[in-house]
């Protein structure tokens, strides 16, 4: 008798949540899934949701916010996209559309909800979750203020560390905030050196 051959969890879990088409009438570009999970993964980065470009390409933070970040960070890109090393989960899995005034909208309702609680459990490597944003800090941490988390990141090691969206808008918030580059970063480029190494 053949035997008939297994998918592991994580390999399952991924593929039922790159066919989810949970929110596909209300997505301007349709549902396309973008992130990247490992059970040997150190590293997750919780960010917003896709942007056009990310949804275009389907490889998360491929775009200009997706440079700042590596830079904060440290890391150049074949170590961000090393699978093996870093997991990529946003909290919103599709490009949700624009807003009226601008700027993308919000991740969909429910997506973090439905899929952030099945993944975490079949990524046991995990050591540190960078919290990219208000929407995945409210997520994991509740409802707060950005800048105050993310003043107050010694507080929330040495599981998470809350940091604002790397946006182009984030560049007057950095100079109003000093305290990011002379005291975030250089802990948060130790933390990555030595989880990664």
């Amino acid at each position: 008798m053949a035997e008939t051959p297994t998918t592991d969890p994580l390999t399952a879990l991924a593929a039922e949540a790159r066919a989810c088409v949970r929110c596909a009438a209300e997505l301007p570009l349709g549902p396309r899934p973008v992130f990247r999970v490992s059970a040997t993964a150190r590293l997750l980065i919780i960010g917003q949701a896709p942007g056009t470009k990310v949804h275009e390409s389907g490889v998360p933070f491929t775009d200009a916010s997706g440079r700042r970040l590596r830079a904060w960070l440290g890391i150049d890109e074949a170590l961000f996209y090393d699978t093996a090393k870093v997991a990529i989960l946003p909290v919103g899995l599709c490009y949700p559309g624009r807003l009226a005034r601008g700027g993308d909208a919000p991740p969909r309702p429910g997506c973090a909800a439905l899929w952030h609680p099945r993944f975490r459990p079949l990524m046991p490597g995990i050591a540190l979750t960078l919290l990219v944003g208000g929407y995945a800090q409210d997520f994991v941490l509740g409802r707060g203020r950005m800048s105050e988390r993310v003043a107050d990141f010694r507080r929330y090691l040495p599981h998470n560390l809350p940091l604002p969206h790397p946006s182009w808008r984030t560049t007057a918030w950095e100079r109003a905030n000093p305290w990011f580059g002379a005291e975030l970063l250089p802990a948060l480029r130790r933390h990555i050196a030595r989880l990664l190494a």
